[in-house]
């Protein structure tokens, strides 16, 4: 069993690690470079997986009530038209469902839960300085102070400063030529489950993240990943919206303020193996950032977190339990980041087939398997 343990960036996944570590007696720091320890963005759609490490975890409950879970999904045409509606099995296990949450009260629960653990956070700081030996890592803060751990976990996203620092010569994040625009809004009693529209000039879905709101996502090609002012995007988004019907019409006519939406270009990562050098070691975006198209980055970031603290539980060499880890993650995360960006590509070059759906369905279906 090792000792104590450096968690670097309080994201999902490095939250995940520190509450898993903590619960099989490590004692954990955790670190994050933002004094207010602010999540940034609109909705996050959850799949299974994600609802399956959040049930490990033992957060589900406060998902489900703060957040929406549910199964099922509708697809419909540009115009609003229901053309695809699954039947949705009785008494479905969290792998079965899905939902979304606003991402500001998923990371109050997980933050939440960081605290109750009694886990050491640090707010505003970062690593300056990593000298590793056989025997454990010293870590030198940018305030001056260190510390010395037997383990160093970098979940420090995709823009990973532990990953340079272990990796300097990583392949950096990729844009994939498509951007994302997210918008909250009131949610229509009808749409009680994620709905997505086919057939129309860009991808567009919805999904209910709590009793009352729900978030709308539109992916658009921009090869050339503009930028867009602030005082665009209300006319810019109303127009990606105008050729969709169903409940789309309602929630175009009530953005009015800039703030009500969130864009971001997507960009991609897959750090090749191995994904730690000697004592420190990458999960999540930091070594497997995805796109959304299956909505799956959360989940395969908490699935990092509980998979390393079980590996390290059941080896005596950091060394073998970083390498029984990678056995377990890499294939796994692999599937999720290449087949998100062909989908991706799929969509860009306007691939109306049945290609991209299928593909879809069968890596969510291999998911499903245990993490």
């Amino acid at each position: 069993m090792i000792g104590k343990t450096l968690v670097v960036g309080g994201g999902v996944g490095g939250m995940t690690a520190a509450i898993s570590l903590k619960r099989i007696g490590v004692e954990v720091d955790l670190i994050d470079a933002d004094p207010q320890w602010r999540v940034y963005g609109a909705g996050i759609s959850v799949t299974g997986i994600s609802l399956r490490a959040f049930d490990a975890l033992g957060i589900l409950d406060q998902v489900r009530a703060r957040g929406h879970v549910g199964a099922g999904m509708r697809g419909k045409t540009a115009s609003g038209q229901t053309i695809m509606e699954p039947p949705v099995p009785p008494d479905p296990q969290p792998i079965q469902q899905g939902g979304g949450i606003m991402r500001p009260v998923l990371h109050e629960i997980l933050s939440s839960t960081v605290r109750a653990e009694k886990i050491d956070v640090r707010l505003g700081l970062k690593v300056d300085r990593l000298a590793q030996d056989q025997t454990g890592v010293q870590v030198t803060f940018d305030d001056g102070s260190s510390g010395r751990y037997d383990l160093v976990i970098g979940a420090d996203g995709i823009y990973s400063q532990i990953r340079s620092m272990i990796f300097p010569d990583a392949p950096k994040p990729k844009f994939t030529g498509q951007g994302c625009w997210r918008v909250v809004a009131k949610r229509p009693t009808e749409v009680d489950r994620t709905e997505m529209y086919f057939g129309g000039p860009v991808k567009l879905g919805i999904n209910p993240v709590s009793q009352d709101e729900m978030y709308m996502f539109i992916l658009e090609h921009v090869p050339d990943n503009p930028f867009f002012p602030e005082g665009e995007m209300v006319e810019h988004v109303r127009a990606l919206m105008a050729p969709f019907g169903g409940a789309v019409p309602r929630v175009r006519e009530s953005i009015v303020d800039p703030a009500q939406i969130n864009y971001r270009p997507l960009e991609w990562l897959l750090l090749p193996k191995p994904w730690y050098n000697g004592r420190v070691v990458l999960i999540g975006d930091a070594a497997h950032a995805t796109t959304p198209h299956m909505a799956s980055g959360a989940g395969i970031a908490a699935e990092d977190g509980l998979v390393l603290a079980e590996e390290l539980q059941r080896h005596e060499s950091v060394t073998d339990a970083l390498h029984a880890f990678m056995e377990r993650r890499f294939e796994r995360a692999r599937l999720v980041v290449e087949n998100s960006v062909m989908i991706g590509d799929m969509e860009m070059a306007g691939d109306m087939s049945d290609k991209a759906p299928k593909m879809l369905g069968a890596t969510m279906g291999q998911l499903q398997a245990p993490y």
